[in-house]
């Protein structure tokens, strides 16, 4: 992985510039907004939304959100662009301002799972459980940084022991814990939109385990490029600090032809 210079920054810019068929994927929170105590208050600056509209204005560019929130809560901030969206990691996706599931699950698994995550909460201040239609999640980013992470392992520990009976995995992510069926993941996602379309220049960036999947699928392609926001170990090519970075980046990518 290497930290994304200006040097690269502009050879990236060029084979943008010079492509025919390209896609855009990206991730909301860490990525497009930083993290709020809150998801609700996680709102898109005018700067990003200006920059999301110069950029599906582009010539022969596909634009696509591709996140872990509710699909009500990512439409909220976003769906009065006219942006295609993946949310809840690919298990709905937004396609010419229209919402499909894209898998069967009743959600039973919840009832065995909820109780636990109750516990957890009471015994971790601060910690909220996000029930989604497709997923569970456990956000710790509110605790005390030692019990959060302690109560986070543990977390993980007892739900191993559980998830083989239901089909389900767990996410790991940035100071939360998902639990989501196994047929669900932006790897998935991107596998199938990519084998739909032949895109000879993709960008793909995100900052958290949920976008590991991502990258991972993306690492033989000679097309794309992936960035990493955030420290951590990671699939992709190359990385950027933080939020700000990205809105620079997508600005120098938006601005001139």
């Amino acid at each position: 992985m290497f930290i994304l210079t200006q040097n690269f920054k502009l050879s990236l810019i060029e084979k943008y510039r010079n492509a025919t068929n390209k896609l855009i994927l990206l991730d909301y929170d860490g990525t497009l907004v930083d993290f709020s105590p809150l998801p609700e208050k996680a709102i898109p600056s005018e700067k990003v939304l200006d920059i999301l509209i110069k950029l599906i204005d582009k010539p022969q560019t596909k634009v696509i959100i591709i996140s872990g929130r509710v699909h009500q809560d990512i439409d909220k901030f976003l769906g009065h662009l006219p942006i295609d969206i993946i949310a809840e990691h690919g298990a709905m996706i937004k396609e010419n301002g229209e919402w499909e599931k894209q898998i069967i699950d009743n959600g039973s698994w919840k009832n065995k799972v909820i109780p636990i995550l109750n516990q957890i909460i009471l015994m971790c201040p601060k910690s909220f459980v996000e029930e989604k239609h497709f997923s569970l999640t456990w956000h710790y980013r509110n605790s005390e940084s030692e019990s959060g992470h302690t109560h986070s392992r543990e977390l993980i520990r007892i739900l191993e022991n559980i998830i083989p009976s239901y089909n389900l995995k767990i996410l790991d992510g940035n100071k939360v814990v998902e639990i989501m069926h196994k047929e669900i993941g932006k790897g998935k996602a991107v596998k199938n939109l990519v084998e739909q379309n032949n895109y000879d220049y993709i960008l793909s960036i995100g900052d958290d385990e949920t976008d590991e999947e991502m990258f991972e699928f993306f690492l033989n392609n000679v097309n794309a490029i992936t960035i990493k926001v955030g420290n951590g170990s990671t699939f992709a090519k190359y990385k950027l600090n933080n939020v700000s970075d990205v809105i620079m980046l997508l600005e120098q990518l938006s601005s001139g032809d």
